[in-house]
């Protein structure tokens, strides 16, 4: 009775302390991951206050929280959407994976954490946060922005990628061998294209099983359906996460959408609960240490998201403009960085590994929202006193009507969105 009063007053200051951390958030308008994360730390080990009768029951609940997080990711997407980005937009998504997989791989190996550590921290830079870019596009009143298509793009690419690379990533950290590794790979994309092929073909027949005009049935079957096939997944070392995503790719329709309304505050309490559960298995006195070569990765990685963005907002044919924005947009890190590192964590391979992730996520998920309100202006004004100068100095060479024409050739160029 006693240990049941623990854990009720327990969780209860938990649930809490996370509202009023949203509200805090919400009134600052910024992203509020950092926060739990923090609050992991102070509730963890070597915190200011360690959980104790609660700690499973938060476990299981980030567990829950990551599945939600992809179903939902899910829901979002029809597979007729996904297969055309894959077909008009993979260009973007390789050029995507090259340039910020790369530099947390090259991070890992100068460390000497090892070839498995260098693929989960790929794995955590070079995926960007839908759930922080979404929001800022909303606030940032850039939803109907020409350069908008190319960022949702890239992240449908990543979402996708996924499927893909969480199961090598499940397979490397549970140490299988090379043949046992191949085969739950092929697991996994054979499980995944037979999913794509069933909701093309026959997601109407899927949505009408699951549908119902009561929203307590409608809830309970989209979520014992997930949990169930989560569960399957995970038994067959495909990772649950990849199953959950791959039932919301299924439902399409009325069903999708009423899926997501009911699912929303769910996902949100599960999700926060996540954040905490990653923070909880990080020791505070850890993370000073690997600050500097978080910083280092969170400012490349800054660099190659912008580059990244700009390449796939030109090839859209954006103006330069419209590919700062973008740029600047896909800076965040979030949920799907903290995913990846949790699994490593659990593994076990490298103790530096999780304390890296979360800095580095704390960084990018203040830093993104403010490259994506001002990457754009600061490049704009940049090249145009560039332009000035150069104008400045050709008119100085050669006098004459050439170097008006630069100056207003210049002006054109940095003013067309």
């Amino acid at each position: 009775m006693h240990s049941s009063a623990v854990f009720l007053i327990e969780f209860g200051c938990l649930i809490l302390g996370l509202g009023l951390l949203g509200r805090l958030a919400g009134r600052f308008s910024f992203s509020p991951i950092p926060l739990y994360l923090l609050a992991g730390l102070a509730f963890g080990e070597g915190g200011l206050l360690p959980l104790v009768a609660s700690e499973d029951f938060v476990a299981i609940g980030a567990e829950i929280g990551v599945i939600l997080l992809l179903l939902m990711l899910g829901l979002e997407y029809t597979a007729t959407d996904l297969v055309s980005n894959l077909r008009t937009h993979y260009p973007a998504g390789i050029v995507d994976a090259v340039l910020n997989a790369l530099p947390g791989a090259v991070l890992a190996l100068l460390l000497g954490w090892g070839p498995v550590a260098a693929v989960v921290l790929a794995g955590v830079t070079w995926v960007s946060s839908s759930g922080v870019i979404a929001r800022v596009l909303g606030e940032l009143g850039r939803l109907g922005n020409r350069e908008t298509p190319a960022i949702l793009s890239i992240l449908v690419l990543e979402d996708l990628s996924m499927a893909v690379y969480l199961p090598i990533v499940t397979a490397l950290l549970a140490g299988v061998g090379l043949a046992a590794g191949a085969v739950t790979l092929a697991i996994a994309l054979g499980v995944a294209t037979l999913v794509l092929v069933l909701a093309v073909r026959y997601g109407r027949h899927v949505s009408r099983f699951v549908s119902s005009d009561d929203p307590e049935k409608l809830l309970l079957v989209v979520l014992g359906v997930t949990l169930v096939v989560a569960g399957f997944a995970q038994q067959l070392q495909v990772s649950a996460a990849v199953g959950a995503f791959l039932v919301g790719i299924a439902l399409s329709g009325e069903v999708a959408e009423g899926a997501t309304s009911l699912l929303a505050p769910l996902r949100d309490l599960f999700a926060a609960v996540f954040f905490v559960f990653f923070g909880l298995h990080t020791d505070p006195a850890s993370i000073p240490p690997v600050l500097v070569p978080a910083l280092a990765l969170a400012a490349v990685t800054t660099a190659t998201k912008i580059a990244t963005g700009y390449w796939a907002a030109r090839r859209a044919g954006i103006g330069p403009k419209g590919r700062w924005r973008a740029g600047g947009t896909l800076v965040a890190r979030g949920e799907f960085s903290i995913v990846i590192a949790g699994l490593a964590v659990t593994a076990g391979i490298e103790p530096s590994l999780g304390p890296l992730a979360t800095a580095y996520v704390l960084i990018l998920v203040l830093v993104g929202p403010l490259t994506a309100r001002y990457t754009e202006p600061v490049a704009t004004g940049l090249t145009g006193r560039l332009r000035r100068k150069r104008s400045t100095s050709g008119a100085a060479s050669a006098p004459g009507s050439a170097g008006a024409h630069e100056t207003i050739d210049g002006q054109d160029i940095v003013g067309r969105t």
